[in-house]
């Protein structure tokens, strides 16, 4: 079992910026794959970025391609998401998500969830 906690979140203009941050409990950081999600009000949920067990590949989703990038520390047991030139559409609970063998964008597929973090862009 592992759990993770997300922070960072909260309410910037549009254009600024953020970095989420994602700590993990335990002792096998490296042995997970993580990935950053994220949900709209009355949307489904949606992948934003993954990260492999190094930190050697990565994935994102189009939409954030150039203004996002996640990194991974393992030895602080933490994943990163750093946000850039941020827009009211990114406005979403962020969650971040491990698991031990998958490596992808699929949410169904991570075992382990935070509780999420809340980031509003505004106007």
């Amino acid at each position: 079992q592992v759990q993770l906690v997300e922070s960072g979140g909260g309410l910037v203009q549009a254009g600024g910026s953020l970095r989420l941050s994602c700590v993990t409990s335990g002792r096998t950081f490296s042995s997970y794959a993580m990935g950053w999600f994220r949900q709209a009000p009355g949307k489904e949920r949606e992948s934003v970025a993954a990260i492999s067990w190094t930190g050697g590949s990565t994935y994102y989703v189009d939409s954030v391609k150039g203004r996002f990038t996640i990194s991974r520390d393992n030895a602080k047991n933490t994943v990163y998401l750093q946000m850039n030139s941020l827009k009211p559409e990114d406005t979403a609970v962020y969650y971040c998500a491990a698991d031990r063998s998958y490596f992808g964008m699929t949410p169904k597929e991570y075992d382990y969830w935070g509780q999420g973090t809340q980031v509003t862009v505004s106007s």
